[in-house]
């Protein structure tokens, strides 16, 4: 059984956490397409390390989750 974790961040901590994850997710994503295209999806890019372009947009796809799941509960904490 997963563990779930509750961690408490003030507003702009958690703002640093979100787009730390966004740049993964974008870093990811740009592999994906650079797998999928061959050629560079954006200036000074840098590939991720992984098998194919499946992996890269299954890992892009985990961090996108993962910034819905965090979204999500800012927004039901806002409305209190």
């Amino acid at each position: 059984m997963e563990k779930d974790y509750v961690i408490r961040l003030n507003a702009f901590d958690l703002g640093q956490l979100l787009d730390g994850l966004e740049v993964r997710a974008n870093a990811w994503r740009h592999t994906a397409e650079y797998l999928e295209t061959g050629q560079f999806p954006v200036p000074d890019f840098v590939m991720e390390e992984c098998s194919d372009a499946f992996e890269a947009r299954k890992l892009a796809d985990h961090y996108e989750r993962i910034i819905a799941l965090v979204l999500e509960q800012k927004v039901m904490q806002d409305q209190l």
